[in-house]
């Protein structure tokens, strides 16, 4: 939503949770949905000049058993699924 705010429109999203998905959706509806970022192949995805992310954080937070990144939840931080492989984007 921020990025709307200034002028950057999101072109695509990849979430498994239904309820983020719906709400991106109904806010969003011209963004393109690629679900679990670890089964995405980054070369079929259009190039773009900005990706942003967020990782699980349960396995970081206080309120869980700090495992560290390494652990099942947040090891998805390590996923970088969303290269542009050489190819410039549009200008």
């Amino acid at each position: 939503m921020g990025a709307l705010l200034v002028g950057i429109k999101p072109i695509s999203a990849s979430e498994v949770e239904p309820f983020p998905i719906r709400v991106t959706t109904k806010r969003m509806p011209f963004i393109k949905h690629y679900g679990d970022v670890s089964a995405m192949d980054g070369g079929k995805i259009e190039p773009v000049d900005i990706i942003t992310f967020g990782s699980p954080c349960q396995d970081m937070s206080i309120a869980g058993k700090r495992s560290g990144l390494g652990a099942e939840r947040s090891s998805l931080f390590y996923e970088s699924r969303a290269e542009n492989h050489g190819h410039p984007s549009p200008t």
